[in-house]
This record gives C-alpha cells, structure tokens and sequence, in this order.
C-alpha cells in the first residue's frame, strides 16, 4: 500500500489463469495490472504465447461452472456467438477402450469453442472492470525485491521500445506458464530451489479445421475417442465457434500424427472406433494439419517450500502443467482462482505457506493423480506401478466398461472426470458394489 492507501496487484501474464486472478484480485485491490509480453485485446488472437492455440482446448464442467460464478452470463454470451453447448454425458460421445459409453442426461455443461474466442470472452469481462488495467507488449525483466529479502515489492519491465520501469506492487501473482522464471529468482535470492516433478509421455498431437454437416454428428457436439492401454493413440472431432469443427489428434511416446494429411487420416482411422473416422468421410478441411509436442506432466511443489518471500503467489501453469488429453489445464487454473480469491479476502499478511498448501489439496493434487495414473496405464509409460496403482487400473477399467451399458455408472464417471466429483466417490460402497457386480455377470 502507497502513501495514499493504494493497494495494488500485478498479475504475471495474461492467458486464462491470469485473466481468473485478475478477477478475483479486483475484489480486494484498488488496482490490478496485467503484464504480458503479447498483444492481448482484440478479435481472437492466436497469440505467440500461447503456441497451443490453435489446438483444441476443453474446459471440464467444474471449470465452466467457476468461469461462470466469475463472469454471470458468460456462458449463454458465448452460446450466442457460436459456442456450441450441450451436456457433458448425453450430448458427447465417449468412446474409451474402444466400448461407447451409455450417453445420459448428467445436468453437467460441455461448452465447446476455440482457445481464441474463450479466452477473448473472458479477457473481455475482466476489461470491463474498472480497476483492472492491462499492459501489453511489456517483458517481464524480474521482481523487485526487499532490502530485508524478505518480500516482493514490485516488478521491472520493459514495454516495447521503451526503458525498462518498476511497477510496484503489494503483491505479484505469476501465472506466466511452464517457462516462469520464480523457480530461478528463488534460487537466486537463497530460498532454494522449488522441487519439481516431471513424468515424461513424450505426446503429440495435430489438430485440423473443418466443416462438418450437422447430421454427421448424429445429434452429438463432441466424439471423443479416448487413447487407452491397447490403443494409445486418440482423437476428438468437437463443434466450435465459427460454424466449425476441431479434430485434434493424439499421441504418446513419439507415436504421433504428423501433419500429412493422408498420415492424419490414416491415424484417424487407426482409432479403437471409426466413429470419427467416418464422420470425416463427407468433411470439408479448412486449413492445413498443425502439430504440437508436449514432452512432459510438470509439476512444481511450492507447497513443500520451508521458506517463501511475502508478496510473492503463483498459480496456472506455473505451478503444474498436465497431459493435455485429458483437459485439465483451464479447469485446474479456475479451480485455483477460488483458492487465491479466499486467501486475498483474508485480512492482513497473505500466509503464502496456507496458499500453497490449499493449492494443492484443493485444487492440483486430484487432477495430478488422475492424470499420471492414467498415464501409467499405458505400459510404455515409464514410471513406478504400485499394488495399489495396479488396482486401481483394473478398477476404472471395471467402470469404463459398466458406463458402457449402465446409465447411472455413466453418470457418475462423467462428474468425476469432469472434476465435479472427487475420484473417491467411484469407491463410494454402493457404487462399488454396483460395479463390481455389474461387470461381474457377464456383460463385461
């Protein structure tokens, strides 16, 4: 706070887990600035930040719903405008192990656009609130610390074709990704080096544009053709914004779609189903295949920390990038904003040990575990398969299977893996009991 009991924020980088701070931010500080080095407010940019953009990108219903409680009317704004809007159990098609899951009403919402037009709507609320300001075009130099050491007290940067300037700050949020720079500024400064953890899956996935009948569809918004143990390799053909379908396809451990093409349609139709496959038959491409690699799951434990300079938070990718197959990212990002929005609401000190701690229990530690888990049910994943590990993979296998026919299995899986519901409540008693006898007469 300055001499005039301004209290100010500064969010590093503006993608979408810098836009959700922001928004919370602006409930507690007078002013909130958003650093970032790309030209962010316009039409639906392809920023060079965000060289996944033209990929496609799934926002779970646990995501939709905060970015909701975030921004009141988002959701039918965007619907207006050409999102695509259905249920997440009824209205998508999931085909996992090869098996269709039984499609039924979950009172859960699959909101399909590009990364572009999501991102724009929501940059656009955050626009609007008066307190928020926006620096674009600006490189983040380093933060400004304490002569005690012992707090952040601003950022330098350098907007493009200017000097280099200190934005001061009571606190800095850095949600600048994978590449954040706090692992090293920590070192440097004596706090030690945050532990990282990394689980190699060496994806790669190509994504192509196209324009897709409507009855092709056969009333769905969405195929998803999940990889599994014996087919790792998958795809999902998803309506979006601009009258146009995503098809993203994908693969691990160098098994990858490449951007021929004739190779994309031959990995396509390689699939454990030929749904998409089929439906591609009467498409019309709109652009040229593009690919992206993804070597690794990171994660960065801040939570482990025994000390952390005042003033200084992290959130987004910053803090844990996950397989992209499994679309956490934006969700988890969201989920984080709740945690940052309550330890900011708090009066006094920011106790950035208690952040640290509730990012992870609330918000990264279950889509982690699902994520490398499921990783580690593809044997050509390298890493450590516990008794436990192993059962559980034989267990969700069991309710792959069961959502296939049964309709109350099929509910209850889509909330968890669309992070309503925790992964416990699959070993809820009469839920496991349903399961285990469901798959145990036969049908599967």
């Amino acid at each position: 706070m300055d001499d005039r009991g301004v209290n100010r924020a500064v969010v590093l980088g503006g993608s979408l887990a810098g836009l959700f701070a922001a928004r919370v931010l602006s409930d507690v500080y007078d002013q909130v600035t958003v650093v970032d080095r790309d030209h962010l407010t316009g039409p639906n940019l392809l920023r060079r930040g965000l060289p996944q953009g033209h990929h496609l990108h799934g926002l779970l219903s646990r995501g939709q719903q905060i970015v909701e409680e975030h921004f009141p009317g988002i959701t039918e704004a965007m619907v207006a405008e050409g999102a695509q809007i259905g249920d997440v159990a009824d209205d998508v098609r999931w085909i996992i192990n090869g098996r269709r899951l039984a499609q039924v009403e979950s009172g859960l919402v699959a909101l399909c656009a590009s990364r572009p037009f999501l991102e724009r709507h929501v940059r656009d609320r955050v626009l609007l609130l008066p307190n928020v300001t926006f620096v674009q075009q600006t490189d983040i130099l380093r933060l400004d610390l304490a002569e005690t050491g012992k707090r952040v007290t601003g950022v330098w940067i350098m907007p493009d074709g200017a000097n280099e300037t200190l934005l001061p700050a009571d606190l800095v949020i850095d949600t600048s990704g994978r590449g954040s720079r706090t692992p090293v500024w920590l070192e440097e400064w004596g706090y030690g080096r945050v532990e990282e953890e990394k689980h190699k899956i060496g994806m790669g996935y190509t994504t192509r544009h196209w324009r897709v009948r409507d009855e092709a569809f056969e009333g769905n918004i969405s195929i998803n053709t999940v990889a599994s143990a014996g087919v790792p390799r998958g795809a999902i053909l998803q309506k979006i914004d601009g009258d146009r379908a995503i098809l993203t396809a994908y693969g691990i451990l160098g098994d990858h779609p490449g951007i021929d093409p004739d190779g994309v349609m031959a990995f396509v139709k390689s699939l454990a189903a030929p749904d998409i496959h089929e439906v591609l038959q009467t498409a019309e491409p709109l652009d040229d295949p593009v690919a992206y690699r993804f070597p690794t799951n990171l994660r960065r434990h801040y939570q482990r920390m025994t000390d952390f300079p005042a003033g200084l938070l992290v959130m987004g990718d910053a803090v844990c990038s996950f397989n992209p197959s499994y679309a956490q990212g934006m969700t988890v990002s969201a989920m984080e904003s709740l945690v940052l929005g309550r330890h900011v609401a708090v009066a006094g000190e920011i106790d950035t040990a208690a952040y640290f701690d509730d990012l992870a229990t609330e918000a990264v530690d279950g889509c982690w575990d699902m994520a490398v888990g499921a990783d580690l049910s593809f044997p050509e994943v390298e890493g450590e398969r516990t008794p436990e590990l192993e059962h559980i993979h034989e267990y969700v296998a069991r309710v792959q299977h069961a959502a296939s026919f049964d309709d109350e299995v099929s509910r209850v899986y889509a909330r968890v893996i669309g992070v309503v519901d925790p992964f416990d409540v699959l070993h809820e008693p009469a839920f496991e009991a349903r399961v285990l006898e469901l798959t145990e007469q036969g049908r599967a």
